[in-house]
């Protein structure tokens, strides 16, 4: 009975060894950097709306997000209960066509009012 026990418990960590000798192997194939998609780099003209906020230089729509959030934070237009929800000013209401937006609407929004 003793060596069935023992033969088990040999068993074991070898089974963990080869799988600990795989993770490496996987390790080094993940550090490959992707390429970005030339469609979110693509200079897009803002709407008169849209300009009134960001200014009317064309610029991609990674940045045209990234000043959106920094106009919304400057004014502090963020719901203080529900931080996702975005109370529209008078210049995001043009923008937006109401008072409230949740921000995952938002880049929807802000995609139309881009050409």
């Amino acid at each position: 009975m003793a060596t069935a026990k023992k033969a088990a418990a040999t068993k074991a960590p070898a089974k963990k060894a080869t799988a600990v000798a795989k993770a490496p192997a996987a390790a080094d194939a993940a550090p490959a950097k992707r390429a970005p998609n030339a469609a979110f780099m693509k200079a897009m003209k803002p709407s008169a709306a849209l300009a009134a906020v960001i200014g009317n230089q064309p610029a991609p729509r990674t940045e045209v997000t990234k000043k959106v959030w920094e106009y919304i934070k400057k004014h502090n237009l963020q719901d203080a209960a529900n931080k996702r929800v975005i109370n529209a000013d008078a210049k995001l209401k043009a923008i937006f066509m109401k008072d409230q937006v949740d921000m995952f609407e938002m880049t929807k929004l802000i995609s139309a009012q881009l050409s």
